[in-house]
C-alpha cells in the first residue's frame, strides 16, 4: 500500500510536467481562432491569471497537489466547470462498462481455459487456442469498427453509438452496452483463458492429483476442489491487471462507440490541451489500477492459505 501512494506521487508529477511540455496553449485553443483577432493581449493574460497558469511550472504543481489535497481537481479551460464534477459525470460510465466486461472475462475465460486443458490436444483445447490468440493480437478498435459494420450498419440489430444508464431504461442500457463490452472482454477473456490453461496443465500433473483421482472422486471434483484453487494464483494476478487493461481499452472502445465515459473525456480534453482534465482522468486511472493491484495481493492470503505465513 505504501508503494502504491509512491507510485500515485510519481504519476503526478509525470502527467503534470508531460502536459505541459505538450504543444499548445489551453486558453488560446479555448479562444479560438475568431476570438484572438477580437482580444487583447491583457485580456489572454488575465485569463492565464485565473487558472494560474502565469505561475512557475513548480508553483503550479504544487498549488494543483495542495488542491487534490481537499478533494478538488481543478478547473476546466475548456468548459469552465470543475474537473470533479466532469470525471462524476464520466466515471460512472466507464466503470458501468469495465465491470460488466471484467466480470464477463472472469466467468468465460477461467472454464474455457479449464476445458483447454483438461482436454489438451483434443478439439477443444484447439479452438480455444485459436480463439485466443485471436482475442489477444486483433486490436481493440479495429473489432470495434468490424461489430459496427456488422451488428450495426449491415444487420441493424444494435445501436453503434451513445449510451443509456441502467437506471434509466435497462433494457436499452444492455441493447447501447452490447457492443462496447463484447470489445473490452475479447483481450481480458482470452488472456485469461491462456493462462488458465497453462496453469492447468502444470497442476494437473502433480501426485495429489493423481491421488485425488485414485481415490475415485469424479474428475470435476478433482479439477474444482484442487486443480483449480492451486492453479488460480498466477490467474488472479492477471485479472488484476486486466482492471488496467480495461480503463486502456476504454479510451478507445469510447472513442469508437461515442460513449461519454472517462476515455472519451481523456481524449477530448487531451486534444484541446486541457490540463486539469487530462490529469485528473489519468490520476483516477492511476489510483484505480493500484488499488486493483493491492486487492490482488490480499486475495492471494484467502485463495492460498500458505501465503498467509510467508
Amino acid at each position: 500500500m505504501l508503494q502504491g501512494v509512491v507510485i500515485i506521487f510519481i504519476v503526478t508529477i509525470m502527467i503534470f510536467f508531460i502536459m505541459r511540455a505538450l504543444p499548445g496553449d489551453p486558453v488560446i485553443v479555448y479562444l479560438g481562432a475568431d476570438a484572438l483577432r477580437n482580444i487583447s493581449q491583457e485580456e489572454i493574460e488575465e485569463m492565464r491569471h485565473e487558472y494560474g497558469l502565469d505561475k512557475p511550472v513548480v508553483i503550479q504543481y504544487i498549488n494543483w497537489v495542495a488542491d487534490l489535497l481537499k478533494g478538488d481537481m481543478g478547473t476546466s479551460v475548456l468548459n469552465r466547470t470543475k474537473v470533479t464534477a466532469e470525471i462524476s459525470r464520466a466515471l460512472p460510465r466507464t466503470i458501468f462498462l469495465g465491470l460488466c466486461s471484467w466480470v464477463l472475462s472472469i466467468i468465460l475465460g477461467i472454464p474455457l481455459g479449464t476445458i483447454a486443458a483438461t482436454k489438451r490436444g483434443k478439439a477443444a483445447d484447439t479452438i480455444v487456442t485459436f480463439i485466443s490468440n485471436i482475442g489477444i493480437t486483433a486490436p481493440v478498435f479495429w473489432i470495434g469498427i468490424l461489430l459496427v459494420l456488422l451488428f450495426g450498419l449491415k444487420l441493424r440489430w444494435l445501436p453503434i453509438q451513445g449510451y443509456v444508464s441502467p437506471s434509466v431504461d435497462l433494457g436499452e442500457s444492455i441493447r447501447y452496452a452490447v457492443l462496447p463490452v463484447v470489445c473490452l472482454t475479447l483481450h481480458p477473456m482470452c488472456s485469461i483463458a491462456r493462462q488458465t490453461r497453462s496453469s492447468m496443465l502444470e497442476v494437473i500433473r502433480q501426485d495429489y492429483i493423481r491421488t485425488a483421482r485414485s481415490k475415485g472422486l469424479r474428475e470435476t471434483a478433482v479439477i474444482l476442489r484442487h486443480a483449480i484453487r492451486n492453479g488460480i494464483i498466477p490467474v488472479v494476478t492477471l485479472i488484476g491487471m486486466n482492471i488496467r487493461q480495461i480503463f486502456g481499452g476504454a479510451v478507445l472502445v469510447e472513442s469508437v462507440f461515442n460513449v461519454p465515459g472517462m476515455g472519451r473525456l481523456a481524449i477530448t480534453a487531451l486534444k484541446s490541451t486541457d490540463y486539469a482534465v487530462v490529469q485528473g482522468c489519468i490520476l483516477v486511472i492511476s489510483i484505480a489500477v493500484v488499488l486493483s493491484s493491492v486487492l490482488v495481493d490480499i486475495s492471494y492470503g484467502w485463495i492460498d492459505p500458505k501465503l498467509r505465513n510467508m
